[in-house]
C-alpha cells in the first residue's frame, strides 16, 4: 500500500501536501482557516452549500425567468437557458481549479486572484472596481425591492383603518434586518435564512411559470 503521493510526478498541491507530515499538514491548514472567517468554521453540511449555491444563483434571477420563457418561446428560451447554464458551470469550474493552482496558498478572494494574475497593485484596482459597482449596484436594489415588498404585504394585510407610510420607512426596515444578519460570524449561521429563500424563490417562479402558461393557452 501507498499513502498516494509516491506516484505524483507533477509540481502542484499534490506535491506540496504530500512533502509534509499530517500533523504538519493539520497544522497549517488550522493556521490558514482561523484568520479567514469565511473558513474558519469547517462544519458545515453538503447541503449547506445547496442552499447557499440556490439563494445566490436563483435569487431574483428566477423571478424573471418564466416571462422571459414567456415572451422567447420553448425553442430559444430552453436554449438561453442552456446555454447560460454552460457559462455559469464553466466559470465555476475555473473557480474551483484556481483556488489552490498555487502550491500553499488559496484563493479565498477575488482581490487576491487579481493580484496574482495582474501584479500587487493593479489587480486590485481591476478587480475591486468591480466588486464595489456589483456589491452596491445589488444592495441598493434589493434593499428597494425589499421595502415595496413589505409596503405591498402591509397593504394587503392592513387595508382598513391602517395608516399610510412611506415606501422609506419599510426600506429602512428591510435594511436593518439585513444589517444584523451581516454580523454573523459565517454562513453556517444564516443556513435557515438561504433555506427559506431558496424555497420562497422556487415557489415563487414555479407559481408565476403555471399562470404565465395558464394565460398563454386562454
Amino acid at each position: 500500500m501507498t499513502d498516494g503521493c509516491s506516484d505524483v510526478q507533477t509540481p502542484n498541491i499534490s506535491n506540496y501536501y504530500c512533502s509534509k507530515s499530517a500533523d504538519e499538514r493539520s497544522a497549517e491548514e488550522r493556521a490558514i482557516d482561523a484568520w479567514l472567517p469565511v473558513t474558519s468554521n469547517r462544519n458545515a453540511k453538503w447541503w449547506y452549500s445547496a442552499f447557499h449555491n440556490v439563494t445566490a444563483m436563483v435569487g431574483a434571477g428566477v423571478l424573471g425567468l418564466p416571462y422571459a420563457l414567456a415572451q422567447l418561446g420553448w425553442g430559444a428560451g430552453v436554449a438561453v437557458l442552456v446555454i447560460s447554464w454552460i457559462i455559469t458551470f464553466y466559470t465555476l469550474w475555473q473557480m474551483v481549479e484556481m483556488h489552490e493552482m498555487v502550491p500553499g496558498k488559496r484563493f479565498d478572494r477575488y482581490h487576491e486572484l487579481g493580484q496574482h494574475a495582474f501584479g500587487k497593485k493593479l489587480g486590485l484596482w481591476i478587480i475591486v472596481p468591480q466588486q464595489l459597482i456589483v456589491e452596491v449596484g445589488v444592495d441598493i436594489v434589493y434593499m428597494v425591492t425589499g421595502g415595496q415588498s413589505l409596503k405591498k404585504f402591509y397593504d394587503l394585510v392592513c387595508k382598513k383603518d391602517c395608516k399610510d407610510i412611506k415606501l422609506t420607512y419599510f426600506i429602512m426596515i428591510f435594511a436593518s434586518v439585513h444589517f444584523v444578519i451581516s454580523h454573523l460570524p459565517d454562513f453556517n449561521s444564516i443556513v435557515g435564512v438561504s433555506l427559506a429563500a431558496a424555497v420562497m424563490s422556487l415557489r415563487y417562479a414555479y407559481y408565476l411559470f403555471l399562470y404565465l402558461l395558464y394565460t398563454s393557452s386562454v
